[in-house]
């Protein structure tokens, strides 16, 4: 059994607590995503938070699903009708694996952490929703992305609002978060856009995250990517799920893209009839 105290190090950031050292945390992580979309809360994990969740990922990491594509920044088909230079004409090749939420116990670490009342509210808060309710999805509430040598996320914009992230190992090099900011915030900027894709560009920053950090980051409007990784080690991130409509969940198509599967669930919101269907 784990509880949210003792994987969250609530002495340094008492988002559990009202007062003025969690108005300040919120205040500052707000002024942040105001400023370029991205906001990181250092060490919000523990130590032992960190041991619990690497554990737990590594116990299901062979349930992962890998998935092989080539995708342009805007997961859009090739349009020939545009200059060959167009960004959306520029395809790069994506290997991914999630570990699909079935996989991760009630009682376990990234369940109680996600499912910490105060935990959701501090993110709340911090991003100023009025409408926030835990993603409905038993495929994708809370996932992990489980990366390896030659893996990355290559650029790309988000379809949702906003990402919450928690870094739990990290590859033995490589794997920078790096992003634009706001680069097609008013309009999409397509010869910025372009100067990312090619290398050319002034505007990207690096990050490099570290086990334990929170990242609260909305890519709608910011070109983002992970840095291709090198050595034997994976990279494992954390993903916890909250959206503006009380029981929504994904539909059999997409839970299939990203998990390999889907459940009775996503045919039945989708007006389908599950035994009808054999992944």
């Amino acid at each position: 059994m784990h509880s949210a105290q003792s994987l969250l190090d609530l002495e340094r950031y008492p988002i559990h607590q009202n007062g003025p050292a969690r108005d300040a945390l919120v205040s500052s992580v707000r002024t942040d995503l105001q400023k370029d979309g991205c906001a990181i809360v250092k060490g919000l994990i523990s130590k032992d938070g960190i041991e619990a969740l690497l554990a737990e990922a590594e116990g299901v990491s062979d349930c992962g699903f890998r998935s092989f594509n080539r995708t342009n920044a805007y997961f859009t088909p090739d349009d020939p009708s545009l200059p060959p230079e167009d960004p959306r004409r520029q395809f790069f090749d994506r290997s991914n694996t999630f570990i699909p939420a079935d996989n991760f116990q009630q009682e376990g670490p990234l369940r109680t952490i996600y499912a910490d009342g105060a935990f959701g509210l501090f993110i709340q808060d911090s991003l100023q929703e009025d409408r926030f309710f835990p993603y409905a999805d038993p495929l994708a509430d809370v996932i992990v992305n489980m990366a390896e040598a030659g893996n990355g996320f290559p650029w790309h914009f988000d379809t949702n609002n906003f990402t919450v992230t928690v870094a739990i190992q990290n590859a033995e090099e490589g794997g920078a978060f790096e992003y634009a900011p706001n680069i097609r915030q008013g309009d999409e900027n397509f010869d910025e856009v372009a100067k990312v894709l090619n290398g050319t560009s002034d505007q990207v920053t690096s990050i490099n995250l570290e086990p334990g950090d929170l990242q609260i980051f909305c890519g709608r409007y910011s070109l983002h990517r992970v840095a291709p990784l090198r050595g034997d080690r994976r990279r494992f991130v954390g993903i916890m799920s909250w959206v503006q409509e009380a029981g929504m969940v994904a539909t059999p198509e997409r839970c299939k893209q990203l998990y390999g599967k889907a459940l009775p669930i996503h045919y039945e919101r989708a007006g389908l009839r599950a035994d009808t269907y054999i992944d």
